[in-house]
């Protein structure tokens, strides 16, 4: 199949090419539009208890979230008339805004002692907006920040609050994802020009890799239109997108120019390329497809987001390798060397430094398979401290506004009191005696500090109930955890940002059993029947385990740890690990581990099937894409390791945790404990029943 599509493309090239440039134009002007489409935000599970409740609070008590919040320290009781005096222009002149519903604060409140700091020197003012979901107002925030943040006559506001936070978040992504592209993109571009040694050749990665880019943000753009995608997605869509078409390119073009080299046409040569380096990255995509669809197992728009981003950014990534890229590769032919700048580029040798390196890992195969699990098992060693949380305000740098402006309110005020626990009770009229029960239980919960009095509309009862703790942390997980295990009246229903965030928390628990096994079984049939064999896919999976793990040692004693600041620079260490960022880094890390197995193991199956020496076959096959996988992973490295410079700490995570995933996988694993195990093996890497045998296809080389 593969090479009938080699040979069709050459015929066809012209038309080919002429679709490629339409349908890429096509893709960047309307995929463009979904810039203006991306949302903040996504974390919540919103089949939850939470989510329930908060469409209870919503439509039938008609509470909304304050979605900015002034701290106004006055430095000095605000109980002062002159304060009061001072701070009702500023509230009126809010109220005259027209994207402001209404306010509220210690002043119009009549002196509210809940909404007073501790030292009675400071108030909160509460800002709704029209919009329901407060992450909407991100634009109001802005303006608000710019107008009030600071200084203002003898008061010193501080503006945050959930749309602030938006706000600053989006605007940090943004300014991050331009400086990260700043220093990757012409790295990149100096890198391929030494990989390929020619000016043409190293064109040819960034055609797959732009129009991958490109291709995917239109496929994001018609998502957006029937579900939400995070603004976090553009990161992936960026990273893998230079990555694997830089990858794919790599591996295309550097059979095609072996072809031409060993003395066969242009057309045999193209026809070659696709029938095996074309395979493998087909294979090999679909690999990097499956461990990314799972993250759309899981219920939060954000891991979700990243699922429909990874998967068509690969899909075209994909397409661009195995039909634009023959097309081209045809009409150069030999000028592909063409502007040569270093005669010593990639192409593979038989006797070269990857082959000298696999004779010397299978000569002390033992010595290596120990030394390298002894590396690997050291660097997960500190994965025991691993603690989970969700984003808040300390993923922003302390320096950002926003961030000031939450840690004032956590340093002064005694409560979350713009984030109560929200306790609904359906028909709770019929049911007081219980309910007073529950809430004399509910106030000997470690935490919970202030419970307001029960309201009541129609039939349907609602309780606030004031906690200490920051509401987007490991301690407020279990304090709802403990709330629902009280006696609680039949379907009572517990809300507020706490039980927000540990439903997400629950949920990514419940469906990480079946995306883990989506995964490995995915992955397992996928490697077995690429290379028909029992043992490997094993194998692959096993070692990918093994990666993996070192890669979460590796950021717990980074971001729990406070190690390496020099080299990631600065962050707010809140003791815990993103969970969404471990889940997203666990799959895309997985994807490429087994990206780079597919392009050694293809090889080493090839010159196995023409010499049936396993030795000489892991040596030829390492000798043949050593330097390619190297070179991938390099550029990969350089692509994700830029985001370490960004602000926000989920994506100096995200960062690292690709970062050191690649590097011990394209230096322990691929170079050390691959060849060591298969020379282990020897010929039982490639045994298999007869009478499955019989069934599978056979890869024919000649």
């Amino acid at each position: 199949m593969f090479e009938k599509l080699g040979h069709f493309l050459v015929r066809r090239r012209k038309a080919v090419l002429a679709g490629f440039i339409v349908a890429t134009i096509a893709a960047g002007v309307i995929g463009s539009l979904v810039l203006a489409r991306l949302e903040g935000g996504g974390y919540s599970d919103p089949n939850s208890d939470s989510s329930k409740a908060a469409t209870y609070l919503t439509d039938t008590f008609k509470v909304k979230d304050p979605a900015i919040i002034f701290i106004v320290d006055a430095g000095k009781s605000v109980a002062d008339p002159a304060v009061a005096a001072e701070v009702a222009p500023i509230e009126a002149d809010l109220r005259s805004m027209p994207d402001i519903a209404k306010t509220l604060s210690y002043w119009s409140a009549g002196g509210a002692k809940q909404l007073m700091s501790e030292d009675g020197n400071a108030a909160y003012l509460f800002i709704y907006g029209d919009e329901a979901d407060p992450t909407l107002l991100s634009g109001l925030a802005s303006d608000l920040r710019k107008k009030y943040d600071g200084q203002v006559g003898n008061l010193r506001i501080y503006v945050g609050g959930i749309a602030t936070f938006n706000d600053a978040i989006n605007k940090r992504i943004s300014s991050d994802l331009k400086f990260a592209e700043a220093i990757s993109i012409p790295l990149t571009f100096l890198f391929l020009l030494f990989v390929f040694g020619g000016l043409i050749a190293s064109a040819m990665p960034v055609i797959v890799a732009v129009s991958a880019i490109l291709g995917a943000f239109l496929i994001l753009y018609l998502i957006s239109l029937v579900t939400g995608v995070s603004i976090f997605a553009l990161n992936l869509v960026t990273g893998l997108g230079m990555g694997l078409g830089i990858d794919y390119s790599l591996l295309m073009v550097n059979r095609f120019r072996e072809e031409l080299h060993a003395g066969k046409s242009v057309e045999e040569s193209v026809a070659q390329t696709v029938k095996t380096a074309g395979r493998t990255v087909f294979f090999s995509g679909i690999t990097v497809m499956i461990s990314l669809a799972a993250l759309t197992f899981f219920p939060q728009m954000f891991l979700k987001s990243f699922g429909y981003a990874g998967v068509s950014v690969v899909a075209i990534a994909i397409l661009g390798a195995l039909i634009p890229l023959p097309a081209i590769l045809a009409l150069l032919g030999n000028k592909i060397d063409k502007f040569v700048v270093r005669k010593s580029a990639i192409v593979p040798k038989e006797d070269g430094r990857w082959a000298h390196t696999a004779r010397y890992v299978m000569k002390r195969p033992v010595a290596v398979v120990v030394l390298s699990l002894l590396i690997l098992g050291t660097l997960a060693s500190p994965i025991k401290d691993i603690v989970f949380s969700q984003v808040d305000t300390r993923v922003l740098p302390a320096s950002d506004k926003a961030a000031i402006a939450a840690k004032v309110g956590q340093d002064k005020f005694p409560g979350e009191q713009a984030n109560p626990v929200e306790i609904v009770i359906p028909n709770g009229t019929t049911k007081m005696v219980d309910i007073n029960s529950f809430v004399s239980d509910l106030a000997n919960v470690p935490g919970i500090i202030n419970i307001g009095a029960p309201e009541t509309v129609g039939s349907d009862v609602r309780i606030a109930a004031i906690h200490s703790m920051s509401a987007r942390s490991p301690e407020a997980e279990n304090m709802i955890i403990k709330i629902r295990e009280l006696k609680v009246p039949e379907g009572t229903l517990v809300g507020g940002v706490a039980a927000d965030y540990a439903d997400s928390q629950i949920g990514i628990a419940k469906k990480l059993p079946l995306a883990l096994g989506w995964i490995a079984i995915g992955t397992l049939l996928l490697l077995f029947m690429f290379t028909g064999s029992i043992i490997l896919p094993i194998k692959a999976l096993f070692l990918n385990l093994l990666s993996l793990s070192a890669t979460l040692g590796a950021m717990t004693w980074i971001f729990i740890g406070d190690n390496l600041t020099w080299l990631v620079g600065s962050f707010t260490n809140t003791g815990s690990i993103d969970t969404s960022i471990v889940i997203l880094i666990a799959v895309v890390a997985f994807g490429l581990s087994m990206d780079y197995e597919v392009f050694l193991v293809s090889r080493i199956q090839e010159e196995y099937l023409i010499s049936g020496d396993n030795s000489a076959a892991v040596r030829r096959g390492m000798a043949a894409t050593g330097g390619v996988i190297t070179a991938a992973a390099t550029i990969m490295f350089f692509v994700f390791s830029a985001f370490i410079f960004g602000g926000e700490r989920i994506i100096k995570e995200l960062a690292v945790g690709l970062s050191a995933a690649i590097v011990f996988d394209a230096t322990v694993i691929r170079s050390a404990l691959v060849p060591a195990l298969m020379q282990l093996w020897s010929k039982a890497n490639w045994w298999l029943p007869k009478f499955i045998d019989k069934r599978l296809p056979k890869l024919e080389i000649h």
